[in-house]
């Protein structure tokens, strides 16, 4: 079914780079437009599960990821559209530099290419630090890179004073062009803390409220927000598309899977959930942390990403939780756990703090905090066998991102995949299943290749049946 949307107004704030302060502009930005009475739904390009957290928490919309690596131009003008329903205007964050994106020397993951697919007016966000007269060339130079990409104005972050603000300003203008809609001045209270996987997710600030609060208030009386507003309504008609992940649902799936969500596991593509109950999925979520029994009469449990090793002694203390996962599994209920799901489904959990932790203990061995990133980036997945969510030789794509490694695992386990890294092609194996259970490292956005889910759907179907 082909599609074409009526211009939705929108915006993507990219980054020169990563740290240049786009998050913080971005929620600024939307704290500003919900204070003025605009229903603001976010966006984050790429791969992240923190950023839309706090893009949620100030909206009150469900952020989401759009990716142009990981899904084709259609499902992310598709994914695009579905949630702009009863929506005045979209805010896209982008991903480290305008220009970043996978190393596969193209600009596919790139914020710059998510911005020609959604034809999204950009904002540029530059640090201004350190920075005057030079302020000019850097933004010559981004606007010069690409020419097809009309950056529609920058705003700076970090400025000293007026006077510097004035200058860096000038330079800009003068050289390359490119208005400036304003600033954020130095301000150590605008700050989020962050930890070893970047921001602490909005979950666990209770504080985050006022921190969105008052970076709204800076930015409205230092950025041009009306002039942004009208950058965001003059963005043209959305591009044609065919639509293939919401549309046209034939398969109704009468099964109840129970979702892990607390301060330990909160990593989830809203679009995952949404498409789980599209297919006719009832979801129940639960705590692993506080509660003491997975939910009744469920045909599989889903354990995402999250913070696990900050959590490990409440975790490791949840006695009838642990049980109850395992009786769970002997009873016929399908697991499936990414990263995090993964470290609590293993045998044991070494923290940050070198002491290990006893898990639920589904498959033999455990995971071990380390002092580096052990994973990051995209990846290309191929199955080695066949398991819940693909057939042997099947490839999908997908993403990691990881502090922990595996540690004691017996050396005659099977693995799920063999994976390779982008800018990579040395392949190694990853994952481990059995015919009623899958868990890895490995993140998928079911949007990016709907044969997963559905095979999902279908496994648990059938696990269902022969309990």
């Amino acid at each position: 079914m082909e599609k074409s949307s009526s211009a939705y107004p929108r915006i993507l704030v990219a980054g020169t780079h990563s740290g240049a302060g786009k998050t913080t502009v971005t929620l600024g930005l939307m704290s500003a437009l919900k204070e003025k009475g605009y229903s603001v739904q976010g966006f984050k390009t790429g791969p992240d599960y923190i950023d839309p957290s706090h893009h949620t928490a100030i909206t009150g919309r469900l952020s989401r990821n759009l990716d142009t690596w990981l899904m084709s131009r259609d499902v992310c003008l598709e994914l695009f559209d579905h949630a702009m329903d009863n929506a005045d205007i979209a805010l896209i964050e982008g991903v480290m530099g305008l220009f970043d994106g996978s190393l596969n020397g193209t600009e596919s993951g790139s914020s710059a290419g998510l911005s020609k697919v959604l034809k999204a007016p950009v904002i540029l966000v530059m640090d201004a630090k350190g920075m005057s007269g030079s302020a000019g060339a850097v933004a010559l130079g981004f606007k010069k890179f690409d020419e097809e990409l009309a950056i529609h104005g920058i705003i700076l972050n970090r400025v000293g004073s007026e006077r510097h603000y004035n200058a860096v300003k000038k330079s800009i203008e003068e050289n390359s062009g490119i208005p400036v809609l304003g600033y954020l001045p130095k301000n150590d209270e605008i700050g989020l803390p962050e930890r070893h996987l970047g921001l602490v997710p909005s979950i666990e600030q209770e504080f985050s409220k006022a921190v969105y609060q008052k970076i709204g208030d800076i930015l409205s009386k230092t950025v041009d927000i009306e002039r942004i507003i009208d950058i965001g309504f003059s963005a043209d008609k959305l591009p044609s598309f065919q639509k293939k992940i919401f549309s046209g649902i034939s398969e109704r799936y009468n099964l109840r899977i129970a979702v892990a969500m607390d301060e330990a596991f909160n990593f989830y593509y809203h679009d995952n959930l949404d498409l789980l109950e599209a297919y006719g999925v009832e979801l129940a979520y639960f705590s692993p942390m506080y509660d003491k029994y997975v939910p009744a009469d469920v045909s599989a449990i889903y354990i995402g990403g999250g913070f696990p090793e900050l959590h490990a002694p409440l975790l490791s203390s949840n006695t009838t939780m642990k049980e109850s996962i395992r009786k769970a599994y002997k009873n016929g209920v399908v697991f499936y756990g990414e990263c995090g799901g993964m470290m609590y489904l293993l045998e044991h959990l070494t923290a940050f703090n070198n002491k290990s932790y006893e898990m639920c203990g589904l498959f033999k061995g455990g995971t071990k905090m380390e002092q580096k990133r052990q994973g990051l980036g995209y990846i290309t997945v191929k199955g080695i066998h066949d398991t819940l969510l693909c057939r042997k030789d099947e490839v999908f794509r997908a993403h990691e991102f990881h502090w922990s490694s595996l540690h004691q695992i017996p050396g005659h386990t099977p693995s799920a995949y063999e994976i390779v890294k982008e800018g990579h092609d040395k392949p190694k194996q990853e994952g481990f299943f059995t015919s009623r259970a899958l868990c890895s490292y490995v993140h998928i956005h079911f949007a990016s290749d709907i044969r997963l889910l559905r095979r999902f759907l279908e496994s648990v179907r059938i696990a269902s049946i022969q309990k």
